[in-house]
């Protein structure tokens, strides 16, 4: 009998992940969900972002999320992305052209 198991990689390894929530959560929520990012949209809506540690820890926060009684919008993986690159600016005689020279 063959048995097909996933890469324990991928259960062990922290993620960065949104969670988009329906509606604005309130300040007093900062420290319940302490190392995430709160953003409250234009929209309505309300997005958690950061780590997650594994599994364990995202269905922690979508614990958390039901017991406050908001709708759960979506649940996404973020793939980090590479740094944003900041215009050099001021580095005079480096015969570099000013970020915003070029067109």
């Amino acid at each position: 009998m063959c048995k097909t198991h996933a890469s324990t990689k991928d259960h062990y390894e922290p993620g960065l992940y949104e969670i988009r929530l329906k509606g604005h959560l309130g300040s007093q929520w900062t420290d319940w969900f302490e190392g995430l990012t709160i953003t409250l949209e234009e929209d309505g809506d309300t997005l958690l972002t950061g780590p997650v540690i594994d599994q364990a820890a995202l269905h922690g926060l979508l614990k958390k999320i039901r017991d406050l009684g908001m709708p759960l919008v979506s649940v996404s993986p973020v793939e980090p992305g590479p740094p944003t690159m900041l215009p050099l600016r001021g580095l005079c005689g480096t015969g570099q052209a000013d970020q915003s020279d070029v067109k």
